[in-house]
């Protein structure tokens, strides 16, 4: 019986834990920002040509992931950032990488592009890919042997 009055508020404290963590425990709210649709306005553009030049694109890739992201800017803009540049830096989307110069310093906004260049040429839908990122399918990207 005295092991268990001891017993009671430690379980208690257990499962007032376990209840209380619950609630930040939501996978699906731990998505970065995107937009749930195709843009219904011109986006600002992607940098292209004299841009992708200079210390910023010192390497071939970055210049590389810059022209694939011109391409396929709609799908872009449906696309999540994981590298969290909508809480640093104010990004909707990772179309909004790509209209300055964080998408050449960053190996994450790189990676995601460049697989979302890549499922787009195999047709696949901007849910999917967004789908396939969120899992994760862009980590394994090689950007130096990224190819239009």
């Amino acid at each position: 019986m005295k092991d268990m009055k001891r017993l009671l508020p430690l379980l208690a404290v257990s499962l007032l834990t376990v209840a209380a963590c619950a609630q930040w425990s939501n996978p699906s709210a731990d998505i970065p920002a995107y937009n749930n649709g195709a843009p219904s306005k011109p986006l600002p553009p992607v940098l292209a040509g004299a841009q992708t030049t200079g210390v910023y694109f010192s390497h071939p890739y970055q210049v590389t992931a810059y022209k694939m992201a011109a391409k396929i800017q709609p799908v872009l803009h449906q696309m999540p950032c994981y590298c969290r540049c909508d809480q640093s830096m104010g990004h909707n989307s990772l179309h909004s990488c790509f209209e300055g110069l964080h998408g050449a310093e960053c190996s994450t906004c790189m990676k995601e592009a460049v697989f979302a260049y890549q499922q787009t040429k195999l047709g696949k839908t901007p849910a999917q890919i967004r789908a396939a990122i969120e899992k994760g399918s862009w980590l394994n990207v090689d950007l130096e042997h990224a190819t239009l």
